[in-house]
């Protein structure tokens, strides 16, 4: 995520009920629970509304319990924490870069030169910054099965870290001074996706295939063309684009999926900090809702650009927030940006086929007090069918969640339906400001206030169990801004209604503050992913028992978290193909005060039906881990590592002669006094990579 400015603030206005409170209130209703949590029983004892803290596997209607597998044996050894500026894996494992922020990417590109004085240009043709989400689509052999040594490799990136991507200029109190049009055009040329063939060597490790066809750079400027009910919209089009329905490029993408037809989906999450305003403006109830303002995350691309300037190009920013539809087997193919998923802060796309044959796409809105989404294809999969299956997110219908809690205060799970954001329904109709269905989908999160959809802990990653039907996970990855509220923005356009001051913290409902997240889970009815009602419970609760010893305290996590494996901020997370849930953080690493023992940013192993937790793999200084994928035979893991060498926060931050802390400003002027990684000792500055994780001796990962 960017650090410039706040990027995971808050925009929504509304009285919504938060996932939190549900869990509180149904603690303190009960005086059982309420007793479990002082006499300090401890929170294994537990059950649901005890919030299924002991990482127990489901018994939820949701799917056959008896066809349960057995939990899948790990045998790698957990490694400690680190505060280490590189990589720890398990013994037996090596960890090996595999491509780099300016690695040369398609035929003629430069060599990365490393001082920030790389040109647009070479920056296009190259690897681009900050890589998140990641997925690995295997060639197939002369059998039409999946090869496990060659394919394609995708990766997203959402952001740049401007102390590391530009020259420092003359101007001591801020290095990107002079600023530029060029200099805007080199960031949103390090944004987009990059394709790259890859391959397997009989030495086990890997390489990009030099000159191949399929290599391919999309950027912050490629053309797309705007698809399904909010294509030509008056919100969306533009003096450059009239019609509404050719943006350019892609912005702040947040993790991915991926589609059984074979296309790559990568989500857009944070657009809204690259826009602000010159001159005077009044921000409309559409911009703040959607976090535009005046100076966004502190890029400065509204300075030199008008299609960054909300007072120059108003609608501009209409035309990001959407899930992005890319073919990486055809390179002259146009992505396409799909309307009918919806428009916010998407972070991944989960996409799972139905019994029936419909495509259901799950995503979160990553931002504190927002919610979860899925969208309903009309049409059926159908295997084999290339043409029927190219536009099948075209049209849909997109659902909100709303968690309920149990009737009684002894249900053993919460309940919750889906919420369908349809024109001329659930008072999404004119009188209330919505004209027509485009109109919901562009003003997606106003639609779900309407319909007082369950304000989450940011959203995060979703990832459904291969191997129990209708099961689906997110990480809810932190949230210290609850508060209370008590006005509202229902309405789209903007008019206030009355709110509802949320319940006050008190010793029984310890965690209103959710400063290390929490996975969530629910099981769609009768295991149908296209029900429209489900259960849900907490898998895991993650927390610091090593500061909060008393394991009633609800701060301590977790039982399955121990001062052994306590992580914060879970992110991305996603299934292996044997039915394992690995756990990705972005969250604090100061490994200090409410993070004590926490070490850098890492990547964990959980059996979700024996609830153990294992940590794989630690990051180097100031990273996040994040955008997993596998080879089909499991032998090989991809994953990223994003923004090596963030000082903010870290406990072996540099210090200056003076005693104060190195800032963005001094780090760009001494680009490797924080970190060398991946590079070592012949590094210029630090470089988002992307890693291949396998066993030395070629066998199945993690087992």
């Amino acid at each position: 995520m960017s650090h410039l400015l706040d990027d995971d603030g808050v925009s929504n206005p509304s009285p919504n009920t938060n996932l939190t409170e549900l869990v509180e209130r149904a603690i303190a209703r009960s005086p059982a629970r309420r007793s479990m949590l002082k006499s300090g029983l401890g929170l294994a004892a537990l059950s649901f509304m005890g919030l299924g803290l002991s990482a127990c596997g489901s018994d939820g209607d949701g799917g056959d319990d008896a066809a349960t597998p057995a939990p899948v044996q790990s045998s790698f050894k957990p490694i400690a924490i680190s505060i280490a500026d590189n990589v720890q894996v398990p013994e037996g494992y090596v960890a090996e870069p595999l491509l780099r922020w300016g690695d040369p990417l398609v035929n003629g590109a430069p060599a990365w030169i490393g001082d920030g004085n790389d040109t647009w240009q070479a920056q296009e043709m190259q690897f681009g910054d900050n890589c998140d989400g990641n997925w690995f689509f295997p060639f197939a052999d002369g059998a039409g099965k999946p090869r496990s040594d060659r394919g394609l490799f995708v990766s997203n990136h959402e952001y740049i870290n401007p102390e590391y991507f530009y020259a420092p200029g003359n101007d001591a109190a801020d290095w990107r001074n002079p600023f530029s049009f060029d200099k805007v055009k080199k960031a949103l040329a390090a944004h987009g996706v990059s394709v790259a063939e890859v391959q397997r060597g009989s030495d086990g490790k890997w390489s990009m295939v030099q000159g191949s066809v399929y290599n391919r750079r999309i950027t912050g400027y490629t053309p797309m063309d705007v698809t399904g009910p909010a294509a030509g919209h008056a919100l969306l089009r533009t003096a450059a684009d009239p019609s509404g329905s050719e943006v350019l490029g892609t912005l702040n993408n947040c993790a991915a999926g991926w589609t059984p037809w074979g296309t790559y989906v990568t989500c857009e999450e944070n657009f809204n900090g690259y826009f602000g305003w010159n001159g005077e403006r009044t921000p409309n109830a559409l911009e703040n809702r959607y976090g535009v303002a005046r100076d966004g995350f502190g890029y400065r691309w509204h300075e030199v650009d008008p299609r960054f300037d909300v007072n120059a190009t108003p609608n501009e920013p209409n035309r990001h927030g959407w899930i992005v539809e890319i073919d990486p087997f055809n390179p002259a193919s146009k992505p396409k940006k799909r309307t009918a998923l919806g428009r916010f802060k998407h972070e991944n796309a989960e996409v799972v086929v139905a019994p029936n044959g419909k495509v259901v796409v799950y995503s979160g809105d990553d931002e504190r007090n927002e919610y979860i989404y899925k969208f309903v294809s009309d049409r059926a999969y159908k295997a084999g069918d290339a043409a029927g299956n190219r536009d099948l997110l075209e049209s849909g219908t997109l659902y909100v969640a709303r968690f309920d809690a149990g009737a009684t205060a002894g249900d053993q799970k919460g309940t919750g339906v889906w919420m369908p954001l349809v024109f001329g329904q659930n008072g999404l109709t004119p009188e209330n400001g919505f004209a027509s269905q485009a109109d919901v989908l562009i003003r997606t999160r106003q639609a779900a206030d309407r319909l007082g959809a369950t304000m989450m802990d940011r959203p995060e990653w979703i990832t459904a169990n291969p191997k129990k039907a209708g099961e689906v996970y997110c990480a809810l990855t932190n949230n210290n801004r609850r508060g209370t509220t008590t006005a509202s923005s229902n309405k789209a356009d903007g008019s206030t209604v009355a709110g509802s001051a949320r319940p006050a913290v008190d010793d029984a409902n310890p965690r209103a503050n959710n400063l290390w997240g929490s996975i969530i889970r629910w099981n769609e009815a009768g295991g149908d992913v296209t029900a429209t009602s489900f259960d849900w419970d907490i898998f895991l609760i993650a927390g610091n028992p090593k500061k909060y010893p008393d394991r009633s305290d609800l701060r301590s996590g977790s039982a399955a978290i121990t001062v052994d494996n306590q992580f914060n901020s879970p992110d991305g997370i996603g299934f292996d193909f044997l039915g394992r849930l690995w756990i990705q953080t972005d969250g604090s690493y100061n490994n200090s005060g409410e993070y004590d023992g926490q070490g850098n940013n890492q990547m964990l192993m959980a059996d979700v039906l024996t609830g153990e937790v294992k940590r794989f793999l630690v990051g180097p200084s100031g990273c996040e881990v994040t955008g997993l994928t596998f080879s089909p035979d499991m032998k090989t893991m991809f994953v990223g590592i994003q923004h090596p060498g963030e000082v903010g926060g870290h406990p072996n931050a540099p210090k200056k002669t003076d005693g104060s802390t190195y800032g963005d400003n001094d780090i760009a002027r001494e680009p490797t006094k924080f970190s060398t990684w991946p590079d070592g000792a012949a590094a210029r500055r630090p470089r988002s990579t992307v890693l291949v994780v396998r066993r030395a001796d070629g066998g199945v990962i993690g087992t």
